[in-house]
């Protein structure tokens, strides 16, 4: 039974090890790659690229994957965060969209959820309802609506064209409901009966009994608004306010290098986030699996 038992977990940590590692090798990748020189780069992955824009002043025959430079080389950072203003300009552009909409959600979230949690009319549930089935629906299908709306307001080509439709995004009241329904009702009813309103309960109970799924939906909500594409491109095409995130993609194939400095300089804020708030959003996320409707 021990060598059963000893094998079984040999076998699940061989697995773990090789998707742990076929998941983080493009990071990986990306880390290492960034430090290498261009030469070397246009070496190594010249064929991939001449493919996709049919240059064919690279000499690559073969694509090698290479995890450590031959010459470690910092001209990448340099150009891309000394010589070419432009990245740090659109870095600051990510912050300048993602800290507003995170902030603005949260707090749109919390009072709605409150709402959710408090509120016991018979259309509460239906209401609820519909709010999940927004939240099943792509970006996508809602883009060409926000772009309609966006133009009706005259906020089209401006941030507030990307910040208000996060701000209501349904995603955060959907948790942050499940996790105020796990407040007990004595608490708030002991808190009604010491003479506390509905603002003190909602700031002195409520929020502090939900601070790890806060601090989870603030977590997930910049991770995925840090990495948006198709609301920028479509909303906010003035490249001059457009977010690192879309210039990224913009990148020619004689800046290949450049690209990967700089998409490990962006990758920084989500790793200090993440590494800060795991506990937290660890907490968070499965705390919402043992939440009753």
């Amino acid at each position: 039974m021990k060598k059963k038992k000893y094998f079984g977990r040999a076998v699940m940590f061989i697995i773990s090890a090789v998707f742990a590692f076929l998941f983080l090798m493009p990071t990986v990748l990306t880390i290492t790659n960034s430090f290498m020189t261009q030469s070397e780069i246009n070496a190594n992955y010249g064929m991939i690229f001449s493919n996709i824009t049919g240059d064919r002043g690279y000499i690559a025959d073969k694509v090698t994957l290479k995890f450590i430079p031959d010459k470690v080389s910092l001209s990448q950072y340099i150009t891309a965060l000394i010589k070419s203003p432009d990245y740090l300009f659109k870095f600051w552009n990510s912050v300048i969209l993602v800290v507003p909409i995170v902030v603005l959600q949260v707090g749109t979230a919390a009072l709605a959820s409150y709402g959710f949690t408090r509120w016991r009319g018979k259309f509460r549930s239906f209401m609820f309802f519909f709010y999940v089935i927004l939240m099943l629906m792509p970006y996508q299908v809602t883009l060409v609506p926000n772009y309609l709306v966006s133009e009706w307001m005259g906020i089209l080509n401006t941030r507030w064209a990307i910040i208000f439709p996060g701000m209501f995004a349904p995603f955060s009241v959907f948790l942050l409901t499940k996790s105020m329904r796990r407040i007990p009702s004595s608490l708030i009813e002991a808190a009604k009966l010491d003479g506390a309103g509905e603002w003190q309960i909602f700031t002195r109970i409520c929020l502090p009994q939900c601070r790890s799924a806060l601090y989870s939906i603030a977590i997930l909500v910049f991770i995925d608004y840090w990495n948006m594409v198709e609301q920028p491109i479509i909303l906010l095409p003035d490249p001059a306010q457009q977010p690192l995130s879309v210039y990224l993609s913009q990148i020619n194939a004689g800046e290949v290098g450049i690209a990967f400095a700089v998409a490990t300089i962006y990758m920084i804020p989500t790793l200090l986030l993440f590494l800060h708030g795991e506990e937290y959003l660890v907490e968070g996320i499965a705390h919402q699996g043992s939440v009753k409707g």
